[in-house]
């Protein structure tokens, strides 16, 4: 199947704001992903060491006696955010098993500075409460100070690594 073109970005971002207006509506909850990723996270580690997890104080907010940690509409939005986003890569001929990166990096090299940033975002959206989703789309939407500050905060971040990482790919 041959690679369809993208959506117009425009096209994207009012349907991008129409199912945050949806989320409202319906949940009575905005977008974010990282409080589903907190909660799988709490979920596996319970499943492991249980009781360390039910004498945190971190942890034992989500472990809820007869509930599971993935009873949570956070947990259904990251699968549907999954499921949807494999749905519209195989529509879109998209799917492949490749790892993108520039001439001047190794495939290892490219997959460690992935984990890495993508350890600090994590870590980071939890101690703003929040993640990019959640922040820039939810936070952004009700005007919250936090979450403009928080985007302001990544764009400048972004942008000064950026000239650091740069030559990785050009």
């Amino acid at each position: 199947m041959r690679e369809k073109k993208f959506w117009n970005p425009y096209i994207a971002g009012i349907a991008l704001g129409l199912v945050l207006l949806a989320s409202f509506l319906i949940v009575s909850h905005g977008l974010g992903a990282s409080g589903g990723a907190t909660r799988i996270g709490v979920f596996g580690l319970s499943c492991v060491v249980h009781e360390h997890t039910k004498n945190n104080p971190y942890f034992s907010k989500y472990l809820n006696e007869g509930t599971s940690p993935l009873d949570s509409w956070l947990f259904m939005e990251v699968i549907g955010v999954f499921l949807g986003g494999f749905l519209a890569a195989s529509l879109g001929g998209r799917v492949k098993s490749n790892i993108i990166k520039g001439p001047r990096i190794s495939k290892t090299s490219r997959l460690v500075l992935a984990f890495i940033g993508g350890a600090f975002m994590g870590f980071a959206s939890r101690l703003a409460r929040g993640c990019t989703s959640g922040q820039a789309l939810t936070g952004g939407a009700l005007l919250s100070v936090g979450s403009w500050i928080f985007m302001f905060s990544i764009f400048a971040g972004g942008y000064l690594f950026a000239y650091f990482l740069r030559r990785q790919w050009l």
